[in-house]
């Protein structure tokens, strides 16, 4: 593949370039979020950010990602438009849910088929389950945690830089240019996502951030290191959106509603502010907890079966008493 830093600065570039433009766009075809009793912004926002992500990572590795793994390449951006697509419709005219998930289903078998899959299990059945499993709970936990501005774009960027140190470190190009033109093109769109926004990424953008993040941690590989703690590193490294997207899904189940069509400020962020932070410090916890998550995987990576699973457990310890505490933390009112 081609050269990760030329990657990174191409992507950044461009999503700084034309994320105004695509501002512009959206508010004038009204590709707008408006506010809603459960959402946290006041005027109509823009929702083209995400299409802005899109392009600068497809264009930064046509122009310079190099011919190598090119049928695993062309599987990851046709899998990453088709999800792109679906998010786009849904911010514009809506898509029930059903129908999305069957999208981001296709999305992860044209994934799986093209060579980027889960393969530990050494059994092709349980590889397709576990790599559907992962691709689509990912995609959708970038999508749940898009909830505050620079939220979900930041801890893509933490995940990505963390991605792109393992790859180096392994040796692995592919993911290594992958990592490079997200990070890219995350900071390049962060600059207008930060608190104030002045546009949001929409289901286009979040849906195409987490389909990406979890091809990335599908395809890097560990070479002389064994499966049995490898598996754990992309788990960590993505830690957040999937706690997020755990105490989502149980306090809403608790609270007997429907994870997906009863939206609400219910979500790591919004508990964090109830608890004193404001909407800034609550995105930059988030981002700290993501670093200090990528820090645990880059140790686990080195470390012995013992110790990695020792670190792997305090882990999920920490996570499981993160969802007790934050679940006691009393949540703002009304529903959709």
């Amino acid at each position: 593949m081609g050269n990760p830093l030329l990657i990174f600065a191409t992507a950044l570039a461009l999503a700084a370039g034309v994320t105004p433009l695509f501002r512009r766009v959206a508010a004038r075809t009204g590709m707008v979020d408006r506010p809603e009793p459960r959402k946290l912004h006041l005027t109509p926002m823009p929702l083209l950010g995400g299409v802005a992500l899109y392009l600068a990572f497809i264009v930064a590795l046509l122009l310079f990602g190099g011919r190598r793994y090119v049928s695993e390449l062309i599987g990851i951006l046709v899998g990453a438009t088709l999800v792109s697509f679906l998010g786009i419709w849904d911010d514009r005219w809506g898509i029930r849910p059903l129908l999305k998930l069957g999208g981001q289903s296709l999305a992860a078998t044209l994934l799986f088929l093209s060579g980027v899959q889960v393969a530990f299990l050494h059994n092709p059945t349980l590889n397709f389950g576990i790599t559907l499993l992962w691709v689509v709970g990912i995609t959708n936990a970038l999508n749940l945690l898009d909830n505050m501005d620079g939220l979900s774009g930041g801890v893509g960027a933490v995940a990505a830089a963390f991605f792109l140190l393992l790859a180096a470190l392994n040796g692995q190009y592919l993911v290594g240019s992958l990592a490079a033109a997200l990070l890219g093109a995350c900071l390049g769109f962060l600059y207008y996502n930060l608190n104030p926004a002045t546009i949001f990424m929409g289901d286009a953008g979040s849906l195409f951030l987490g389909f990406v993040l979890a091809a990335v941690g599908i395809k890097l590989r560990f070479p002389g290191h064994p499966d049995k703690i490898t598996w754990m590193i992309p788990v960590i490294v993505l830690g957040i959106p999937i706690f997020d997207t755990t105490l989502v899904v149980i306090s809403r189940l608790r609270r007997g509603l429907n994870p997906i069509t009863n939206p609400g400020k219910d979500h790591l962020s919004h508990r964090l502010v109830k608890m004193g932070l404001s909407q800034r410090e609550a995105v930059m916890a988030c981002y700290l907890f993501c670093g200090a998550l990528g820090i645990i995987a880059t140790f686990i990576m080195q470390a012995r079966l013992v110790e990695a699973y020792t670190l792997g457990g305090g882990v999920a310890l920490a996570g499981l008493f993160g969802l007790v505490r934050l679940e006691q933390v009393e949540l703002d009112e009304p529903w959709r």
